[in-house]
């Protein structure tokens, strides 16, 4: 197994990336990002009460129940600050709660998705290529600068036109804007602006976004 260089520390924060393996793509269809989601969502919750794949198997009640129980417990291993599901791979800004937390988050919610991903395409191996990276976050000026990156790369990377960005729906920019999500943590990132449309401004600003990913730049994916 690769051996990680970066420890992975509770109340630190971290921008988590992967590829899908050779670089193939990681969602064919609408459904395959929804369930890349219900995974992430679902496995960021500390002693679950089954695998999601048997969740899912409940009538929609008793299901719907187990989920509102465990966000009125708040236990977590992980918190979900930002993400990004780009076409060929993933962007998540978390913060570890437990100990251990992203190892055990990031490995449950890739098998479970893994899983579902080979069963509907008939194919077997691994999804995602290797080890997940791991880039401990330093400040809250990268924080706040990190999360825009994560939120630009849909437009920067020509997936989505300007016009339709704001509306692209497989980033947490919408949670950001709308305040929507019992999965995003918004407040950490949000505190550092007046309103929300402040943070949107700060997103849209290319230039200085252009200016300030030189100060981040170990952080990224690049």
């Amino acid at each position: 197994m690769p051996q990680r260089f970066t420890p992975l520390v509770n109340e630190e924060y971290y921008h988590i990336f992967n590829r899908g393996v050779a670089f193939q793509p990681t969602y064919l269809a609408k459904r395959d990002y929804e369930k890349f989601l219900q995974c992430i969502s679902y496995y960021r919750f500390n002693n679950l009460p089954s695998r999601l794949s048997k969740l899912l198997l409940l009538a929609k009640d008793e299901r719907e129940k187990i989920l509102q129980d465990l966000e009125k417990r708040n236990d977590k291993v992980i918190e979900i600050n930002a993400f990004c599901l780009m076409p060929n791979h993933f962007h998540l800004l978390l913060k570890q709660v437990r100990d251990g937390g992203i190892s055990k988050f990031m490995r449950q919610f890739s098998d479970s998705y893994t899983r579902y991903f080979n069963v509907k395409y008939k194919r077997v191996g691994p999804v995602f290529q290797g080890a997940f990276k791991a880039v401990h976050v330093d400040t809250d000026e990268q924080l706040i600068h990190l999360s825009r990156y994560i939120h630009l790369n849909p437009l920067v990377s020509f997936v989505v036109k300007e016009k339709y960005f704001i509306d692209y729906p497989w980033s947490s920019l919408k949670n950001y804007l709308n305040g929507n999500s019992n999965m995003v943590n918004t407040r950490t990132v949000l505190t550092h602006f007046k309103s929300v449309k402040e943070y949107l401004e700060f997103i849209m600003d290319q230039a200085d976004y252009s200016k300030e990913l030189e100060k981040i730049k170990h952080l990224t994916l690049e």
